[in-house]
This record gives C-alpha cells, sequence and structure tokens, in this order.
C-alpha cells in the first residue's frame, strides 16, 4: 500500500541566526567554529551551493544539504541600454520575479535594488504601483540582488560597485526589518563590507518608519521620493500622502535629522504642465528650507497605463536654476535606459512568474 508522506520543506540557512547555526552545528556533533565558515561562505563568499565549501567536509555539507537549502536569486533575463544601464529580471526561489538595475555613472556604479514583489501603494506614474503586492523579499534576496549586480559590475566594466539604492520595486519602509538586516549584512565585514554612506534608502513617505530609522540607528542615507510640493498635488499622484501629509513628514523628517545629523534627498520627477512651473518650485524651496537637504530633479521613463510625460528641457533647466540661485543643492538626474524597459516594474511585468 502506497503511503503519501509529507512534504518537510527545508529551512533557508541563510535565515538562522549566527547563534542558531552554532547550535545546529554542536548538536550535530560538530565544533562551534564550523558555523563561521559556514557563515563565511554564505555572505563573505556568496555561495549559492553547499558544494561550493571546499574547506568544509564532504560530511558536514551533506549533513547541511540534508536539513537545508539556499535560496538563491538569478537572473533571469537581462537587459542592456545603449548608455549602459543594465536591467536584470530576478527570478527568486518560488517563482516571483523582481527587478534590479546597475546604473554606470563617470564617478560612481550605482546598484537599484527591490525590496518587495510588486507594491501596495499605487502611484499613478509609476509601472510597479500597477502591480498587486504579492510578498516582502528576505534579506538575502535584497542581499543577493547586490552580488548579482556587483558581479555584472565587474564583468560588464572592470569596476566594483560603489553605491546602492533601495529604489526599485516595493516601498522599503513596508518592508522594514528585512531592508534593515540586508544593510546589516552589506555593510558587515564578513559580508560585502560596503560603506554604509553609500547606501540610500528611498521612501514613498511613511511618517513613522522614517522616525524608526533614526530610532533605530540605521547607518544608511535616506531619500524622500517627494515629486509633488504640495498635498493636493502629492494626493493626486500618490495615495500614500493621504495618510502621510507633507506636514507629518516634516515633523519625521527633522526628528530623523535632530537624531541623525544627515541631510536627506528630495527625490523630484519634473512631470508636463503638473508640478514644473515656477510656483512649484518656490513650494519645493520652501520645502528644502525644513532641514539641511540636497534636491535630485528627475527626468521621467514614461510608462503605458500613464499619461505623464517629462517635461521640456526649457522648463527643466529653468526650474533647476531657479533653486540652484536660492542655495540649494541641486542635481539633474538624466534618464537611463531609454532603449529598454528602464522605468521601474516594467521589465517585470513582462516577466512572467515561473514556477519554482
Amino acid at each position: 500500500m502506497m503511503i503519501d508522506l509529507p512534504v518537510v520543506s527545508k529551512r533557508d540557512i541563510r535565515k538562522l541566526t549566527p547563534d542558531e547555526l552554532k547550535t545546529f552545528m554542536v548538536e550535530h556533533g560538530e565544533k562551534p567554529f564550523r558555523a563561521k565558515q559556514v557563515s563565511e561562505w554564505l555572505w563573505k563568499n556568496t555561495a549559492s551551493s553547499f558544494e561550493e565549501m571546499n574547506n568544509i567536509s564532504l560530511a558536514t555539507r551533506q549533513l547541511l544539504a540534508q536539513h537545508f537549502v539556499i535560496n538563491g536569486v538569478t537572473v533571469q533575463n537581462k537587459q542592456l541600454s545603449n548608455d549602459g544601464t543594465i536591467k536584470s529580471a530576478f527570478k527568486l526561489y518560488d517563482g516571483n520575479v523582481v527587478e534590479g538595475v546597475l546604473i554606470p555613472h563617470d564617478t560612481r556604479m550605482t546598484a537599484c535594488i527591490s525590496s518587495q514583489v510588486g507594491c501596495s501603494l499605487t502611484c499613478k506614474f509609476c509601472a510597479t504601483g500597477y502591480m498587486d503586492r504579492k510578498r516582502n523579499l528576505d534579506a538575502a534576496e535584497i542581499y543577493d540582488q547586490v552580488v548579482r549586480i556587483k558581479e555584472q559590475c565587474e564583468a560588464e566594466y572592470g569596476t566594483p560597485l560603489t553605491n546602492i539604492v533601495y529604489m526599485g520595486m516595493g516601498e522599503p519602509l513596508l518592508n522594514y526589518a528585512n531592508v534593515v538586516k540586508s544593510i546589516e549584512r552589506i555593510t558587515a565585514p564578513d559580508g560585502l563590507n560596503m560603506a554604509p554612506r553609500r547606501i540610500t534608502v528611498s521612501t514613498a513617505g511613511i511618517a513613522k518608519m522614517i522616525k524608526k530609522l533614526a530610532d533605530d540607528e540605521v547607518k544608511a542615507n535616506l531619500a524622500l521620493s517627494l515629486h509633488a510640493p504640495n498635498d493636493a498635488k502629492r494626493n493626486e499622484i500618490m495615495p500614500i500622502n493621504e495618510a502621510n501629509s507633507l506636514a507629518a513628514l516634516k515633523e519625521a523628517l527633522q526628528y530623523y535629522h535632530q537624531k541623525t545629523g544627515r541631510k536627506v534627498t528630495y527625490e523630484y520627477i519634473v512631470f508636463e504642465n503638473f508640478n514644473d512651473t515656477l510656483q512649484d518650485a518656490e513650494e519645493l524651496l520652501q520645502i528644502s528650507k525644513w532641514l539641511p537637504c540636497k534636491v535630485n530633479l528627475i527626468e521621467y521613463n514614461p510608462i503605458e497605463n500613464a499619461d505623464y510625460r517629462n517635461t521640456g528641457e526649457e522648463k527643466l533647466l529653468a526650474f533647476l536654476k531657479y533653486l540652484a540661485d536660492r542655495g540649494v543643492q541641486t542635481n539633474l538626474r538624466r534618464s537611463r535606459g531609454k532603449d529598454i524597459d528602464a522605468a521601474c516594474g516594467q521589465l517585470a511585468v513582462k516577466e512572467k512568474p515561473q514556477a519554482a
């Protein structure tokens, strides 16, 4: 008689704490230092299988494989733009897909990474906003995106990755614990050992979580996706603003600066005939006085679902000049990857999830 045995799913070994891994080793007759060796293989050497751990005995590797898996992230599809931008669709262990982008620049190489599969915030100008949020990424999945983009950077350009922005799919502060843990691993000496000042977390604006970043002393920079200089316009394109008004964000950002001493970056996409007048620039100037900051004016990558367009070059430069002439540190971020699916969410929409 055939008996259906229950399928026992193995735990991802990277979800164990160092103490849990050490306890497992000791309980199975291994020396405690083996836990550190395994951890270094997982994080510092970014091993994707137990077979790669060649300074660990075959018996120990088999023990690990018997009890655990490594749910790595792989590149399912990749697009290379004429301007050097590389956009990847990353396949997760369960078949879901997220995006990551390598953005090359003369002075830096930046990885833009995702924190969620889809998004729940429904920002009207963002392709991800038209997707359902399926789940949060765990810390290792966020970490793996950086590893894969770092590999692309070194292979394509022969230079190290210098910067990371949490500005891809999803709202990082709605996946707070995993985002913070991933930052800890990315900056750890036994991880990727990247400098915290090179990492930026971008949020659509969740006031209480901005304060939590300050209270927890998270070692990363903060950017606010502002995109409109008043509540009326911001409510129109970013529904999150209805529960997190500019007044609430002002209080949270001032609290953040007081606790951390860090500047905040305002991200501002300049849309044609929506937020591109000098009156809009004046309102943005007043916001810039809340606390020490810089402003990134961003060209828009249009998407099929939305009618928003880039403002004209003359208006864009006049907007920039208005702020710069009044002492605001202002940068212009040109649209990248115009010949590929570079807008956030575009490639992931095309990539169908595959069965795990």
